[in-house]
């Protein structure tokens, strides 16, 4: 099991930075206002999501 968070957690950070450059760079060019607000509640989102799997991953961890 610690196996999977070992690697759901980097892939939970990841996006949630990829997601983030990506609203970023989209902001800075110019781009449509409407893409940049999508971007970041992917963003958001992807943030809670990578909470809740590290926040398990340690709660996992302390019970073993």
């Amino acid at each position: 099991m610690s196996t999977l968070f070992q690697v759901l957690v980097p892939v939970a950070v990841g996006a949630v930075g990829i997601v983030l450059l990506m609203g970023l760079f989209n902001m800075m060019r110019g781009g449509n206002a409407n893409t940049s607000q999508k971007l970041m509640r992917w963003r958001v989102g992807l943030q809670a999501v990578a909470v809740a799997v590290i926040m398990v991953a340690i709660w996992l961890q302390q019970s073993a």
